[in-house]
Formats: C-alpha cells, sequence, structure tokens
C-alpha cells in the first residue's frame, strides 16, 4: 500500500492497485463521523459501441448503462437497498455519459457496507422475468422525463449539437431502445465494463485505511473474474460544425428555458484536466455572480437567481452550457455571446482573471470539507488521467494567456447552438 501525501492540503490518501486491476483509493479523515464510498466503473451511456477484450465488436441499445445499473440492485433475495437501510446506510447510484458510479454513506456498520458494496456490484443477477419488469419502470422513468423542461432543454442543446456522437443521446435511451434489451446484452456489456481492471474504490471518512485496505484486498482475493483487458470504444465521426444551429421544444412553462453553448473539439493529446480547469475559469471569469455581465443581466430582467453556466468535456465531446429561465431567449443569447466575442477579441482583465482564479480555488479548497464530493471529483479526475489533490496546484500555475487562448478558441459564432423550451412557438 502506498501513501500518496499532500502536505499543503494536510491530507493523506493510500492506494494500492490489487493484483486484478482494482484500483483502491482510502482516505482518512480523523474525527469525521460519516464514511462514504464510492465504486465506480469507466462505463457510461456514450459507451454503446465497443469490442470487449477478446471479443468481437458489439453495437448496444442506447440506454443500456443505466438500465444495468438498475438491474444490479436486484438480487435472488430482494432489493439490496433493504440490506444497506438494515444496517444504517443510504444507498444509491447513477450513470452519466463516462462513468457509472454506485455509492453508500454510513455512520455505523462501515466494514458490512462495503461488504455489501463490493458482494452486489461484483454479482450481477438478470434474468428474463426481472429485465422485462425494468422495461416498464424505466419507459415509464423516461416519459416523466420527457415533461422536465430543465432535462428537455439541456438535452435538446445536446442534440442541437451533436450529429453522431452518442452524447446527445438520452442516458436513459428512448423508449424502443429500452424495450429492446436482453439479459443477454445486459451480461456482455457487465462483464465488458465491470471488470476490476476497469474500476475504482474510493472510501473516505473515519475509517482505519490498513484495516480497510486488509478488508477489500480479502474480498476480492476470494473472487474470480473473467480475464480483462483494453476495451476499444468506438464512435461515428462527428462533423466539427453544429448539427442544428437552434431547437425549440414546446411544453407547458410559466417562463421559456434557454440554454446556449459552444461547441468545442476536445483533440487528441491534450491534458484533459488542465483543458477543463481553463475552460471553467474562462466561463466564471465572463459569466459569473460577480461578473459585470451577470449583473447587467439581472438588472435588465433578463435572468434569474438559476442562471448559471458550466462546462463538460469527455472521450469525443467537449460544449460549454450557459443559460437558465429567462423572459427573452434571443436577447440572452444575443447579449451573452456578442459579450464572449468581444472579450474574446480584446481579453479578460487580469484583476477579474486573478479574482476568479482565488474564487475557484477556495471553492476548491471547502469541498475538501464534504467526503461526498471528493469521492465523486476524485474518480472524475481520475479517469481524466488526473489528480484531484493537485488541482489547487493547476490552478495556480494557470496563466491569463492561457485562458485568452481558450476563449478565443472557444468562443466562434458557427460554433454556437441554442435550445429553448417555451410553451407557444415563436
Amino acid at each position: 500500500m502506498s501513501l500518496l501525501d499532500y502536505p499543503k492540503l494536510q491530507e493523506k490518501l493510500w492506494y494500492e492497485k490489487l493484483d486484478n486491476g482494482l484500483e483502491v483509493f482510502i482516505l482518512p479523515k480523523p474525527g469525521f463521523t460519516k464514511t462514504y464510498a464510492t465504486f465506480t466503473t469507466r462505463y457510461g451511456s456514450i459507451d454503446n459501441h465497443f469490442t470487449p477484450p477478446g471479443g468481437e465488436t458489439i453495437r448496444v441499445p442506447d440506454g443500456i448503462a443505466h438500465f444495468l445499473e438498475h438491474k444490479m440492485f436486484e438480487e435472488p433475495e430482494g432489493d439490496i437497498f433493504s440490506t444497506f437501510a438494515s444496517q444504517g446506510a443510504s444507498a444509491n447510484a447513477y450513470t452519466s455519459f463516462d462513468r457509472t458510479v454506485y455509492l453508500f454513506s454510513a455512520t455505523q456498520e462501515v466494514a458490512a457496507n462495503l461488504d455489501t458494496l463490493l458482494h452486489f456490484v461484483q454479482n450481477p443477477y438478470f434474468t428474463d422475468e426481472n429485465v422485462e419488469k425494468e422495461k416498464g419502470i424505466i419507459v415509464q422513468e423516461i416519459d416523466m422525463y420527457r415533461d422536465n423542461a430543465d432535462w428537455r432543454v439541456y438535452f435538446g442543446l445536446n442534440e442541437a449539437m451533436y450529429a453522431k456522437h452518442p452524447v446527445h443521446i438520452d442516458i436513459a435511451g428512448t423508449a424502443d431502445s429500452v424495450r429492446s434489451i436482453t439479459k443477454e446484452m445486459l451480461y456482455d456489456c457487465y462483464y465488458a465494463f465491470y471488470h476490476p481492471s476497469n474500476m475504482t474504490l474510493f472510501v473516505v471518512g473515519g475509517v482505519d485505511p490498513e484495516e480497510t485496505m486488509a478488508q477489500v484486498k480479502r474480498d476480492q482475493a476470494g473472487k474470480t473474474f473473467r480475464s480483462g483487458g483494453d476495451i476499444k470504444r468506438l464512435f461515428e465521426e462527428e462533423p466539427a460544425a453544429v448539427h442544428q444551429k437552434k431547437r425549440e421544444i414546446i411544453l407547458p412553462v410559466s417562463l421559456p428555458k434557454c440554454m446556449f453553448g459552444f461547441k468545442d473539439d476536445p483533440g487528441e493529446g491534450r491534458d484533459a484536466v488542465r483543458y477543463e480547469l481553463t475552460s471553467k475559469i474562462m466561463l466564471e471569469a465572463l459569466l459569473g455572480s460577480s461578473s459585470a455581465l451577470y449583473q447587467s443581466l439581472y438588472d435588465d430582467n433578463l435572468i434569474s437567481d438559476g442562471f448559471g453556466h458550466e462546462f463538460n468535456t469527455g472521450p469525443g465531446y467537449a460544449f460549454s452550457v450557459i443559460g437558465g429561465e429567462t423572459r427573452d431567449p434571443d436577447e440572452l443569447v444575443r447579449r451573452v455571446s456578442e459579450a464572449m466575442y468581444a472579450a474574446a477579441a480584446s481579453g479578460i482583465p487580469e484583476a477579474v482573471f486573478e479574482r476568479t482564479r482565488r474564487k475557484r480555488i477556495g471553492a476548491m479548497l471547502r469541498m475538501f470539507n464534504s467526503p461526498e464530493a471528493i469521492a465523486s471529483e476524485f474518480t472524475r479526475f481520475r479517469f481524466k488521467g488526473g489528480d484531484l489533490f493537485r488541482a489547487v496546484e493547476a490552478f495556480e500555475s494557470l496563466t491569463l494567456d492561457e485562458v485568452n487562448a481558450r476563449l478565443r478558441e472557444h468562443a466562434k459564432p458557427e460554433q454556437l447552438a441554442v435550445a429553448v423550451v417555451r410553451s407557444k412557438p415563436s
């Protein structure tokens, strides 16, 4: 077991890569009563076309990663949630574009809950009957989200930006794709992506690292797994241009919801973490709540407190998301995009850059008081080839020239796409 020491953050992280390839990280937090654990596979909704280790290329229905996440909680003896509850723990899971995460938080019986987490994620139980039953549940979930304006405007933007890359497809899939999923497909995906060598376990809280690592090693030593290896993920070539400049969705809403952003090129060979951090500082400097643009939009009643921004990047995709509820989507898009083009031409002022960087560093330092945030963010950084505990150093090393170059690269009129949810056609 190796010790990764971060004296600047006063954190000590214990790490070991087990014989089966599983990476285990343990962050002791003396004095914390809550322990939080995540068991994460590098497998998300975009992984619908791949070549498994030693196998032949297959294409699976959209939404299968999310479907698989649902089914993992069912075992012959019943629902695993009840087991966690009986041990005083709260459990959950979620699927994103590129990850599936299983987790629990507990203040008692941590060892028992960790055993339960490892057991159910590494023991799939799919039958024709329980797969058919789950289809109806997930189709209902998809139908529910079709009436959710926030969800629809977000994926409306993705659909406007991307023509080929599966990031434009709803994480849950469609009713038709879900109905086509079979037990055999689930097992194919499970054995391809749930091998320990494609997974990471992270435990943070009031735990003893040596005892916890010994527990995990005993558990893994008692299990056998199919041979692992590299998974080849296959994506159709995505055009550089946006698929559709504007997408409009009609739903009963009191005020229109507008999201817009710029389709980016993640490129190959980039430092993925630095690329993301630079992009986030760029957006925060221009659009954050302390910016002059934000204040002018707020004073003119074009935005509310729900206005925000984010930057998303992963295998083969990258894009900004800007917006919220607004009385005038066209005016909001015009004001923000013109301000970004002007800033790209003139550059972000150094004082604004420094203030924004300090703000991001402060938020990062506060995050280390939250076991939940640490566990989620650590794995996300890890899967991008980075280290969450070096993020503060990365922020400190960023330069104004880098951020301005990133802005010029990003804010291009031809890469802008817009999605609007409104109650009547414009």
